[in-house]
């Protein structure tokens, strides 16, 4: 697999008190399969779908702090993680886990930008991140969701060189983030009608499904919560939702479509 420019999303993962019940609930929901605890990396277990990794689980470490809302977290290629930390504070953002290395598989870090959205860097080693994407039960999108954009958009366009692209739509602040080579990374305005205050700026990842309000009745009958959808787009047909622990997380049909892609500016 070729390395993956700075910038693209290249690995999700989230942190669960119940892993176990984690794993039901995505296999469930998302088709996804597991494989064996690494105790080595503190129980961190991979996610499949049809025999590729997609994602992972792994439960708080022992003492630490237990997150108050799990949460899943999007690692962005980087080709030297230090160097790229030494442009998030830079760009006034924080680094919240120093880089550091994972044995052979690669080398991670975790930040967050100006606005308070957290996220990864993944340098990878024989671990290169995604082996399958866009097809169902895989990683597909995801969505900076900020209540400061333009803090958001000065940080990730400097640290990463992105490009940004307004979509033309007076109903909503949206950005598209791109190295030249098609999308990589949305940025959606969160407004107080629609995100309540304690809701913070966070990352939504979306995952590929064959049929979104499927996907979305499953999630509710294992305890899921919807946030809003299934609701259809130019881009697919979608619906946000919370898992059982509280994680953040989307499905979308990309091949149900409805309507013209608006104009990117």
């Amino acid at each position: 697999m070729a390395a993956r420019p700075e910038g693209t999303p290249v690995w999700t993962d989230a942190m669960f008190t119940d892993t176990e019940g984690a794993k039901t609930f995505y296999a469930d929901v998302l088709g996804w399969s597991f494989g064996e605890e690494s105790t080595e990396f503190g129980n961190y277990t991979q996610a499949y779908k049809n025999g590729k990794a997609v994602a992972a689980v792994v439960p708080p470490m022992p003492g630490g702090d237990t997150p108050p809302q799990s949460a899943w977290c999007l690692y962005l290629a980087s080709d030297d993680v230090t160097a790229t930390a030494g442009r998030i504070r830079a760009a006034g953002g924080t680094v919240l886990m120093e880089p550091m290395k994972v044995g052979e598989f690669g080398s991670m870090c975790l930040a967050q930008d100006p606005a308070g959205v957290v996220f990864g860097l993944w340098q990878g080693g024989v671990h290169e991140g995604f082996e399958l994407e866009g097809e169902s039960g895989s990683y597909v999108w995801a969505e900076v969701f900020t209540r400061e954009p333009e803090k958001s958009d000065a940080f990730f366009t400097s640290v990463f060189g992105y490009a940004a692209k307004k979509m033309t739509d007076d109903t909503m602040d949206f950005k598209v983030f791109d190295l030249g080579a098609g999308p990589l990374l949305g940025r959606m305005r969160m407004t107080p009608q629609d995100f309540p205050p304690e809701v913070p700026s966070y990352v939504q990842v979306y995952f590929a499904v064959d049929n979104c309000d499927l996907a979305v009745t499953a999630a509710e009958a294992l305890g899921g919560r919807k946030v809003f959808g299934p609701m259809d787009s130019p881009f697919g047909r979608f619906a946000a939702l919370l898992d059982p622990q509280g994680a953040a997380f989307a499905v979308i049909d990309v091949r149900t479509t409805v309507g013209e892609m608006p104009p990117m500016e």
